[in-house]
């Protein structure tokens, strides 16, 4: 299949893009970079021809060459401080970006698949959450250019299918993490861990009693794998449904860790949703898929990347100074040890400080992301 992944340099997007290419697809991912990370598609760049990358802003009308089988539509600021910072970009994408996607799809005959967001239910007053609630969404509040730009991308996305008869599908997104999300998104799990590794104290809104349900990523692109075979029309709610508090998860970061980090306590952000738990039974009769990874197993994956991508950095920043240390030497004309003369000393550059003896140390060979 050809398939286009708006959002494809993002977290989920990116791992779509490479299970995509694992079974033999063509894949275009479009992409601005708003919230994306080029890193996270570099290497498919460069392992396959298979890849293609469009840098563009799918709020403005765009199109690509040749066939498309399948879009998925997965553009969009995602995390509270990336929606809160780009408020009318997201709620452009939800609207006209998402229009634009479904024209790609419905102009090639191919199939769309809407990556909407269990933000589409608020704060809920049924629990657990059901396709068929309608939510409980404060309209005018913070969150509201996320929750509702999603719900029109819903409602623009079932009507192509009722008026054109477009092929589309939408998935309601709960809590995803692993590895390739971003340290300082604003969601839980990245913000739990990054703390936890740093000894920084662990922030904890509220009491920690408010409850979320975290599928981890792999899982997740199984299911959105399967949707794009299917011909579901959804809404399909994508998510694991065993059910923890804040406080637990954060206690089992640090013991996951071993960190001593303290857990300190700030106020709830506003219309924060009090619990979140998907009903999957949907996804499991209409694609039949089930979350297989563990909250345990798929944090110690997420936080063995984390700590790699640090000590990634660290290495980077120690081959800087080592750089500009030896740039300096050189400017100076202090590198080496130079030839001891008959009276002991060291050339005409003088005496040489122990700086000058210690080598310049390279860059570490790079570990591969897991």
């Amino acid at each position: 299949m050809r398939v286009v992944v708006t959002g494809g340099a993002g977290f989920v997007g990116s791992h779509l893009c490479e299970a995509l290419l694992r079974r033999g697809d063509t894949v275009w991912c479009v992409d601005n970079f708003a919230t994306g990370e080029p890193a996270n598609v570099a290497p498919l760049i460069a392992a396959t021809s298979r890849f293609r990358l469009l840098h563009a802003d799918v709020t403005e009308p765009f199109d690509l060459p040749g066939p498309v089988d399948a879009v998925a539509h997965l553009a969009s600021p995602a995390s509270p401080p990336d929606y809160h910072r780009l408020p009318l970009e997201t709620l452009a994408v939800g609207s006209r970006g998402t229009e634009h996607a479904l024209r790609l799809a419905h102009a090639h005959g191919a199939r769309f698949v809407l990556a909407s967001t269990s933000e589409v239910y608020g704060d809920p007053h049924v629990h657990p959450q059901p396709e068929g609630y309608w939510g409980n969404v404060n309209p005018l509040g913070p969150r509201s250019v996320y929750d509702e730009a999603k719900r029109y991308a819903e409602a623009l996305t079932a009507a192509y299918r009722r008026s054109l008869h477009a092929n589309t599908g939408i998935v309601r997104i709960f809590n995803t993490y692993g590895p390739r999300m971003r340290p300082y998104d604003g969601r839980v799990v990245s913000t739990f861990v990054r703390q936890a590794l740093a000894g920084s104290p662990l922030t904890l809104h509220g009491d920690g009693s408010q409850t979320r349900s975290f599928c981890y990523v792999d899982d997740l692109v199984r299911a959105l794998v399967a949707m794009l075979d299917s011909d579901c029309a959804g809404p399909v709610n994508l998510g694991n449904p065993r059910e923890f508090t804040v406080r637990e998860l954060a206690d089992l970061v640090l013991t996951l860790t071993g960190s001593a980090s303290a857990i300190v306590h700030r106020p709830l952000p506003v219309d924060d949703p009090t619990r979140r738990r998907p009903v999957i039974a949907r996804a499991g009769q209409q694609l039949g898929w089930r979350p297989e990874i563990g909250l345990e197993t798929g944090l110690r994956r997420t936080i063995d990347w984390f700590a790699s991508q640090a000590a990634r950095a660290d290495r980077a920043i120690e081959a800087a100074r080592a750089e500009r240390a030896e740039r300096a030497d050189r400017a100076t004309g202090t590198t080496g040890s130079g030839s001891s003369g008959p009276s002991g000393s060291s050339g005409p550059s003088g005496p040489s400080t122990p700086a000058a003896h210690a080598p310049a140390r390279g860059p570490a060979p790079v570990e591969a992301a897991r």
